[in-house]
């Protein structure tokens, strides 16, 4: 059996602390459970990506089997607890594996942990909102930050206390503390340097590789600040050459600088000569909208192009201005509008702060 990446040798995210939509953890206990249905009682080799083989019929039922019951056990203990009113902290907190997943080498949290995977189990199901209407409007990070610290008596004051609780081995809660003196007075060093020890204290205790990653990084960060490094480029050719127009244009919308374009209307009708496809874009109240199969009368401007001139844009080889000059693009109508339209698009830096405001 190929188990894809549904049953490896740790405890996986069902949310990517990099950043991804949650997975569900009920469905992939079931689907573990259909395999093992399917092929559990013929199937003598089981391998996941990038991980080793589990080989034998018994060995591989009993891994199969654990981990769908670790995950089972994720998605209808984070809900028990919620239905008896238990926030997604509290949750988090309290919830224990079984001994026997618990125990087995393949479901330790390596990679995933049972923490954040849970927290992510409550965000699926109730979201973000605990009931408690105090946590309903708060503050922003940096406007809570300085009025925690007023509170405790200044920064100097803060740190401290928190040094008091950082030699008696309280990182946990000195994490907490000292980051409202960092958001409160970014350029306090002192409450940097000692955010950055405690960071690297749980760094050190990290059972998951992905929590120690963003503990390090965090005190690095604190330490040397962000360090403008060479941007992977991750739009490759294949990447971009593969994305439907409908998908593109999603994307062109996303990055559309709402506030700046408000009270702005532009019309583009786009045909792509080589592969047929025909849009409408409509720039009104903020937002980019795209129809297909669509020219609508009286647009702001009319374009001719092939998908592959498009793809060159996306992929930076190339300016829409340039493209236009150089007859790859042919525009009637109003290329001013065209133009404008793109000045409304945001471009996003790749590196930015995490632990400083």
């Amino acid at each position: 059996m190929n188990a894809a990446e549904d049953a490896t040798h740790t405890l996986h995210n069902t949310y990517s602390l990099r950043g991804a939509k949650i997975r569900d953890p009920l469905a992939w206990s079931k689907y573990l459970n259909q395999a093992i249905d399917m092929w559990g009682d013929e199937a003598e080799v089981v391998y996941s990506m990038h991980h080793w083989p589990v080989w034998g019929n018994e060995a591989l039922n009993k891994h199969l089997g654990l981990q769908r019951d670790m995950y089972r056990y994720i998605n209808d203990e984070t809900l028990r607890l919620a239905n008896h009113g238990y926030t997604m902290v509290e949750i988090a907190e309290q919830i224990k594996l079984p001994d026997a997943i618990d125990k087995h080498f393949s479901n330790r949290g390596y990679y995933g942990s049972l923490n954040h995977d849970v927290k992510a189990t409550y965000v699926l199901y109730p979201v973000w909102f605990i009931g408690n209407p105090a946590t309903l409007h708060t503050l922003t990070p940096v406007d809570a930050s300085k009025r925690y610290v007023e509170m405790m008596g200044g920064v100097d004051a803060l740190l401290q206390k928190a040094k008091a609780y950082y030699d008696k081995g309280g990182y946990r809660w000195v994490a907490e503390v000292v980051n409202h003196a960092v958001f409160a007075e970014p350029g306090n060093q002192a409450a940097k340097n000692l955010q950055a020890d405690v960071l690297e204290q749980l760094g050190y205790q990290a059972e998951s590789g992905p929590w120690r990653n963003f503990y390090l990084t965090g005190a690095q960060e604190l330490r040397n600040g962000v360090a403008k490094l060479p941007t992977p480029n991750t739009a490759s050719p294949d990447t971009v050459r593969a994305m439907s127009l409908d998908l593109f244009f999603d994307y062109l919308a996303m990055r559309l600088n709402g506030p700046k374009a408000a009270g702005k209307h532009i019309v583009v009708n786009m045909d792509f000569t080589d592969t047929g496809e025909k849009y409408s874009l409509e720039m009104v109240n903020g937002v980019l909208n795209h129809t297909p199969n669509r020219q609508a009368k009286g647009a702001d401007a009319n374009l001719q192009l092939s998908r592959d001139a498009l793809n060159n844009i996306v992929l930076q080889q190339t300016t829409m201005k340039d493209a236009i000059s150089a007859g790859k693009i042919k525009v009637t109508g109003s290329e001013t509008k065209v133009q404008e339209l793109m000045s409304y698009l945001d471009s996003f830096e790749f590196w930015f702060n995490i632990v400083t405001p």
